[in-house]
């Protein structure tokens, strides 16, 4: 089970993440720390390609990488490449409330239907194209698979500080996830 911790004020940041890249992301988006200009990024940030998603950072404050389900798959050069060459030492992955990926199995037909439709697919074509994608970018929840991803490029890259995170669409405010028993 993961515990999911809301930000309402600087002290709610969680000690290990309290003046660092991550502490300030969670300041400038959830606190509205001012703006101030950054001199270079601090930070990939990892998240969903889902419009309803828009975070209050400074330009140049961080990379960010926007692939649905925030499912960092397949972007591994492109994470090397912000480690190596661009210098960053933390990773966000941002899940969000309401992700499509989320329980993708439900959503073929509208899939397959809306590829026939708006671009000109065959039925079979589109349903061949559903069956071979899903079970790689579809996730069941997504505060697990967030916990899971965040794991998996820890792994990738032991050096580097990864944080998941959650972004609800209804308030539009970021929350850290821990896992239980984690203090």
């Amino acid at each position: 089970m993961t515990e999911i911790i809301p930000v309402n004020f600087r002290d709610d940041i969680l000690p290990e993440y309290r003046d660092t890249p991550v502490g300030l992301l969670l300041e400038y988006h959830n606190l509205g720390r001012a703006i101030g200009a950054a001199t270079k990024p601090q930070l990939l940030i990892g998240m969903c390609m889902d419009s309803r998603k828009s975070l209050r950072i400074p330009n140049d404050f961080a990379f960010v990488l926007r692939t649905a389900g925030a499912n960092m798959r397949d972007n591994e050069f492109r994470i090397s490449y912000s480690i190596a060459v661009g210098g960053v030492r933390a990773i966000v992955l941002i899940a969000h409330t309401d992700c499509g990926m989320a329980r993708l199995d439900q959503r073929r037909d509208l899939f397959v239907h809306g590829m026939v439709d708006a671009a000109g697919w065959d039925e079979e074509r589109a349903a061949k194209h559903f069956a071979e994608s899903a079970p790689k970018f579809g996730i069941r929840d997504e505060v697990d698979f967030v916990m899971h991803e965040a794991n998996r490029l820890r792994e990738i890259y032991p050096r580097i500080t990864v944080v998941p995170l959650l972004y609800r669409v209804e308030d539009d405010l970021l929350y850290q996830l821990q896992a239980e028993g984690k203090s």
